[in-house]
């Protein structure tokens, strides 16, 4: 297994909202996709491109936002311990979800969950921070052109 690029970066938020606004008005923002809502998982999310080292937006890590969709959203007790949000998880690309996710197991990581398919329309899944330095860690197959939030 070879790791990938950052992909994004999660950032939890009471309000999508909000949270737009303050970036784009605070940190300039201009690449923000329309929010969508992924019921499955329970949450609402958003883009928000960030440029890359030539300056074009859409090129570079994301910022996920994600809100609770509903009362029973896992993000829900994110919000309780840190009620104004804040980074939720870290997001790596890898070329075969399968492959990457053996390669945990055999490492002996904790996978919380099974393979999914997350918001930018790949399988993903999830790693529990405390096999990761703390940090809750999702690992997703490289997006393809057309897939929600793609670059």
């Amino acid at each position: 297994m070879k790791l990938g690029r950052l992909n994004h970066i999660g950032v939890a938020t009471p309000s999508i909202e909000e949270s737009i606004a303050y970036y784009r008005e605070t940190m300039g923002a201009v690449g923000i996709a329309d929010p969508f809502d992924l019921p499955e998982q329970g949450v609402r999310v958003c883009f928000v491109d960030t440029p890359d080292s030539s300056g074009e937006v859409g090129k570079g890590t994301q910022i996920e936002l994600i809100e609770p969709f509903d009362e029973n959203s896992p993000i829900n007790g994110f919000l309780a311990k840190n009620p104004a949000g804040g980074q939720h998880h870290l997001c790596y690309e890898v070329e075969d979800i399968g492959a990457a996710r053996e390669w945990f197991e055999g490492k002996g990581k904790r996978i919380l969950g099974p393979t999914r398919i997350g918001a930018h329309g790949t399988p993903i899944f999830f790693l529990h921070p405390k096999d990761m330095m703390g940090q809750l860690t999702e690992i997703m197959e490289t997006p393809r052109k057309n897939a929600h939030g793609s670059n």
